[in-house]
């Protein structure tokens, strides 16, 4: 799966994430990493308390069989146009560097919920000594990853795939991938299929094999900007457009994880807030990034 789409959500392009629609461009935000989340003020506490109503059991069936409908229509309207290159993750990950410094270190690399290749590319255009399988859940999304100019088969393989149901082993050999990549995938994900994906990753990476994920937190602006009428469940409401979108607490991910047997390495809170004084106005982000491993140890398939 991908990301996120246009909607009623928040929209503010900023460094390291992915642009948001409806909002113009804002100067750049100050960062800091915190192992506790937002506290939301007074006002966004009514709106959240407020909002329980949830999407009927018939259109929430309806939206997860229409799932990669959804998103293949997003690629059909927005093709490779909507999100921005990621040159950031080589910053915010020094695992995915280890291939500059050791000539010899071929890193295979796993981008689960690859997209139209706004990381992968960045990453070959570096000319970093890596293999790049790819996979997404929009058959529209891999054909534009193959149309790449930089796609070649010598350094990446994409393929089309549901996490939560498409077993990995079937294009990746067992125990194979170093680094996998969770960059605003797992939350497009319905809650109870998430731990499915998980173990699927799992059985391709090899032991000591590391997941790099970035995602939507708790409180985000994007979640506070959801009208009433969107909610799927706790934390976890649907765009306009029909693509879904879950935002996390570091608990309920660690959790996950170990759920599938992963180690966490790291599992933080990133805060930004950008302020626009022409605009009057302040949008505060929210992102959970974090690290987990496989153990050395090899813990079934």
């Amino acid at each position: 799966m991908a990301l996120s789409k246009q909607d009623d959500t928040a929209n503010v392009v900023l460094p390291g994430e992915e642009p948001k629609d409806g909002l113009p461009c804002l100067t750049p935000p100050v960062q800091s990493k915190t192992s506790t989340g937002r506290t939301l003020n007074e006002k966004e506490m009514e709106k959240l308390t407020g909002d329980q109503t949830l999407v009927s059991d018939f259109k929430q069936m309806k939206l997860e069989k229409e799932a990669q409908k959804n998103w293949d229509l997003f690629y059909k309207r927005n093709t490779t146009n909507f999100f921005k290159d990621r040159h950031w993750t080589t910053r915010e990950f020094e695992e995915l560097k280890v291939c500059l410094e050791f000539e010899a270190q071929k890193l295979v690399l796993l981008e689960a919920g690859c997209g139209v290749g706004n990381c992968i590319f960045p990453l070959l255009e570096e000319d970093l000594n890596i293999f790049v399988y790819a996979c997404d859940f929009s058959p529209r999304a891999v054909e534009f990853v193959k149309q790449h100019s930089l796609y070649c088969a010598e350094r990446c393989s994409a393929f089309q795939c549901d996490l939560t149901k498409d077993d990995l082993r079937g294009n990746i050999p067992v125990g194979c991938v170093d680094v996998a990549t969770l960059i605003f995938v797992l939350s497009a994900i319905h809650p109870d299929k998430m731990q499915q994906a998980l173990d699927n990753i799992y059985r391709v990476l090899k032991p000591g094999g590391i997941i790099l994920f970035r995602d939507y937190g708790l409180y985000d602006h994007a979640m506070m900007r959801f009208k009433a009428g969107n909610k799927l469940g706790e934390n976890f409401y649907v765009r306009q457009d029909g693509t879904r979108s879950y935002f996390f607490t570091k608990e309920l991910l660690a959790d996950l994880f170990r759920g599938a047997g992963f180690e966490m390495l790291t599992n933080d809170y990133v805060l930004r807030e950008t302020v626009n004084k022409k605009e009057g106005l302040c949008v505060p982000r929210v992102f959970l990034q974090s690290k987990f491993r496989r153990p050395d140890q090899l813990q079934g398939s």
